[in-house]
This record gives C-alpha cells, structure tokens and sequence, in this order.
C-alpha cells in the first residue's frame, strides 16, 4: 500500500513539474519569402502564391494544444524595391472546405450573393457557405525600409535618425484566437503590391504551452480586396454595413473585435480626415470613436524613401558666443511618412478595438457600422479596410 501510495506521489510530482517546465513552441511559416506582383516567386516550394504573388499562402500544421495556449505571432518586412506605404493583412482562411478566397481566386468557386454588398463588393460578408478570412495582424509597409536604407536617397535622413533601419517588425498577442491557429489550417498575407520588386517577409507562430480557456470564433466582415471579384471598399460613402448572424445557444463574454483604417491619399482623402467610426450592436450602440494616429513621425527611421519637403519655421535655439538664446528663421523638414492618418502610420501595425458585448441569448443578432466616409473621386480611391470576428465563451 505504501508503495502504491508513494508510485503516485511521484506520478503526481513528474506531471506538476512537467506542466511548470513546458517551453515555448516556435513555427516558422515564411523565410524570407517575397510578396509582389508579377515578380521573383522565392525558393519555398510549398507556398503557394496568389494573384500574380500579392498573397502568398501556406497548409501548416503545428499540435492542438488540447489545454490551450497563449499564441503571439511575428511579421517581419523588408522592401525588395518597392518605396510605397502600402496595406498589408496577415490572415487565417477558418473554412477552407467552404468557399473562401483561396478557391475563388483559383477560379474553382464563386462568391455567394449572401456575401455581397453589391456586384462590386463581393465576399464582405460572412454568409451561409462562406466565411471572410480572419485578420490575425493588419499591417501597413513603410516607405522603402531595407532597400532604400543604405544611403540610395540622400540627404534626406533627418539629424536626429543615426542611421535607417534595415527592417521592420510586428509582433501581436493572437492568444484569444487560438483554436485557429492550431492543428492544421491555412496562414496567407496579403500586400497591396504593383511593383515586381515588392517586399519580402518571415512569419513565425509563438506558442506558451500554457493552459488556457480555448475560445470559440464567428467571422463577420472584412472588406479587404484581397482577390479579383474584389475592389477598393468605398461604398461607406453612400451605405452603412449591415450583417447578421445566429447563435444555437446562449454564450458568456462576447468580445467584437475590430481592426480599421481609412485610406484615400493626398490632401483631402480618408486617410487624412477624422471621420467618427459608430457600431451598432442589435441597435445598440456599442462604439463611437474616431480612429486616428498622430504619433507617425516616431516611425521616420523606417521610411528612407518618405517623400520630404521643406517648411520655413522660427526656432529658439542656445547661440554658444552669447549663451543666450536667441531666434532664427530655419527650413524644416517634414516627411509625408510623419502626418497623422486615419488609425495608421507607414511602418505601424493596428490594434484592433475590442468591444464588451457580454452574454448574449440564442438567436439572431444584428451589426451595423456607419463611417460618413468621402467619396472616391479622380486620384481619390478614399475607402475603409474594415474586419471584425467575434470571440465567446462556449
């Protein structure tokens, strides 16, 4: 008996201490890998490339983590030649037995009308068959970091950079979207690129071994174009985004998590104007905020190729001889990669906004978000990139 007793104190000590010295879990998706358009395809045989190589995707397959798991991924960037900020997506394709961006840019399958605001803007909507991929981290490209960083644009380096960076990184907690980023599934990004030069990524998964409460998941909209069928999303200006969606049973702490940006370019486009973003929730309004950063210039050291003018200004400044100080008239630089923007800077990731719903009964529920955005015009593509899932507890 006492050995017996003694066999399971030692079993018990061997799973505790087993359990306290788990370590973390690394995967490596993509190396180097290129993303552009019409371009160099990379040496990685098993991505595949979509839409002349603007989305690259993968099927990889890493444990399930049956206790949970904390997961953070990383995505790191450099330019290939490309000197644009452009938008980029990491995302994850939930159903790929279904209709999903991978089968329909192959021409193997179509949008259904259930997923359509209009015959321009197709796959939005989460429907019947048919699930928008969920974002895992919305990123956006600086101007040119690693290709134009050593020195190929001049005297544009302000003196207070000491050198530019050779890349750029992003690193995110995805940890609540953990049952869809384990077992097998399918991981892509997306970079708005038209140059064959384009960029070039790594992406890596993270994964704490730690238990923790799996969470289940219900994608709702994404507006990014990312295959053809597909374009710039600007029907804001003239229409809010309805959708809905059915639950089988009652479900604790819904959390709606929403990731947005305005684009547009030049002055007077969505990008530089504050427009107030509202969300209603079974008419409840849940949100009403105005996404905007004004923090851009922080991130001039990854924008070698930022275009730069020249603005004349009065600076008080410390004369040596005198040791007073005293006032001149300067020329100062300013970097379009600096300006405040619409929830986004060149070289940023965005947080997505996460919005308590608390429990929610069975049946149907209702989303609708309103952006009073511009209307698209002449070298005005003004449009919102919006996605948004919900999380619950089962």
């Amino acid at each position: 008996m006492k050995t017996k007793f003694t066999f399971l104190i030692l079993v018990c000590f061997f799973l505790v201490s087993k359990a306290f010295s788990q370590e973390e879990l690394k995967y490596s998706v993509f190396d180097n890998t290129p993303i552009n358009f019409g371009g160099e395809k990379g040496k990685d045989s098993s991505v595949v490339r979509l839409q002349n190589g603007r989305i690259i995707y993968k099927k990889i397959t890493v444990p399930k983590f049956l206790n949970g798991t904390d997961v953070k991924i990383k995505l790191t960037l450099r330019s290939n030649g490309d000197r644009w900020d452009k938008s980029g997506s990491c995302f994850v394709v939930t159903h790929p037995d279904e209709i999903s961006i991978l089968n329909v840019s192959k021409g193997e399958k179509q949008f259904p009308k259930g997923s359509n605001i209009s015959d321009k803007f197709k796959g939005v909507l989460a429907s019947k068959n048919y699930k928008p991929t969920i974002e895992l981290l919305r990123f956006m490209t600086p101007f040119g970091v690693g290709y134009y960083s050593d020195n190929k644009v001049k005297y544009r380096r302000p003196v207070y950079i000491p050198k530019w960076e050779k890349e750029v990184y992003w690193e995110q907690d995805i940890s609540p979207l953990s049952s869809i980023v384990t077992g097998t599934f399918y991981v892509g990004v997306w970079v708005d690129s038209w140059t064959k030069e384009g960029y070039s990524i790594d992406l890596s998964f993270s994964y704490s071994n730690r238990t923790r409460k799996k969470l289940k998941i219900i994608p709702l909209v994404n507006t990014i174009a990312y295959v053809e069928g597909q374009s710039y999303p600007d029907f804001f200006a003239t229409s809010t985004l309805k959708t809905n969606f059915e639950l089988k049973k009652d479900v604790k702490n819904a959390k709606l998590y929403y990731t947005v940006t305005g684009h547009g370019g030049h002055s007077g486009g969505d990008e530089f104007i504050k427009i107030k973003n509202s969300i209603f929730f079974d008419k409840t309004l849940v949100l009403d905020t105005i996404p905007w950063r004004d923090d851009c210039a922080s991130f001039r050291r990854f924008n070698p190729s930022s275009g730069v003018w020249l603005k004349k200004d009065s600076v008080s400044y410390l004369d040596v001889k005198s040791k007073t100080y005293k006032i001149k008239e300067i020329e100062e630089r300013i970097a379009s990669s600096d300006l405040s923007r619409s929830n986004w800077c060149p070289g940023s990731k965005i947080q997505p906004l996460i919005i308590e719903l608390g429990d929610l009964r069975v049946g149907k529920h209702t989303l609708e978000i309103i952006i009073p955005a511009t209307k698209a015009g002449e070298n005005k593509f003004n449009h919102w990139l919006v996605s948004n899932y919900i999380t619950f507890e089962d």
